[in-house]
């Protein structure tokens, strides 16, 4: 019986097209960035450092470990000289959050309550996005789509994991975490292969359509589909697993 639900967040939970977000959210950090970094340089040494997150296989390193220790020594400034710029950013209203203006995102009206009937039910919900990005910005994304402030049994971020999708060691340490089994849990996505790939693991898969992101790598069929109202439909039967 699933007992966790896992949710992907970009194109998931929040109601946009992830490429359009990731190059909004590209052209905005090297704007805010420029008087510090040559944009010319930014570009490939940000695009570099996410490669080497997705990629890393040490259990002893957080994404954040993995990026800090390959993005500074690329573009030769300290760690203590760029980060509070980076933190910034996320924060100020004309960095990071200033994205949702560009996309011109709207919650879904169903998604809060779709999430607060699973808690209330005593489902374990989880933000299962990838986690390349700080939880800071995690949860402005979670702001934009309505999701905020609501007994997350756990929210994913560069902060605290230690792998990133669509590496199966993502899913696993979430289910070690939570101490759950494959079969109790469900893993809800709109990318045929960072998130289908959960079910190399047993881990039940549902495939949102709207915003599907189909990398012509598709690593499994999903074992339900449908657009985010049907899986609203379905998430509400009072035993859907």
């Amino acid at each position: 019986m699933v007992k966790t639900v896992m949710f992907d967040l970009d194109g998931t939970l929040a109601h946009f097209e992830f490429e359009e977000f990731f190059r909004a959210y590209i052209d905005k950090i090297v704007e805010n960035l420029s008087d510090v970094v040559e944009p010319k340089a930014f570009m490939p040494a940000l695009m570099a450092s996410v490669e080497a997150m997705v990629s890393c296989e040490d259990p002893e390193m957080t994404n954040r470990d993995v990026f800090v220790a390959d993005f500074f020594p690329r573009i030769g400034r300290s760690e203590s000289e760029l980060m509070p710029l980076f933190d910034a950013f996320y924060l100020d209203d004309d960095g990071f959050p200033g994205i949702k203006q560009t996309l011109g995102v709207t919650p879904h009206p169903s998604a809060r309550a779709m999430l607060e009937g699973l808690i209330e039910r005593e489902y374990e919900v989880v933000i299962a996005t990838n986690p390349i990005f700080p939880l800071e910005a995690i949860e402005e994304r979670m702001r934009w789509a309505g999701v905020h402030g609501l007994p997350y049994a756990l929210v994913t971020s560069y902060e605290t994991s230690h792998f990133c999708k669509p590496n199966i060691k993502y899913y696993e340490e979430i289910m070690s975490i939570l101490g759950k089994s494959p079969k109790e849990c469900l893993m809800v996505g709109n990318d045929t292969w960072e998130d289908l790939i959960a079910g190399d693991l047993g881990i039940t898969t549902y495939l949102v359509e709207d915003f599907v992101l189909d990398r012509d790598t598709v690593r499994r069929d999903p074992d339900y589909r449908g657009s985010f109202d049907e899986l609203v439909e379905f998430l509400l039967e009072e035993n859907f697993l």
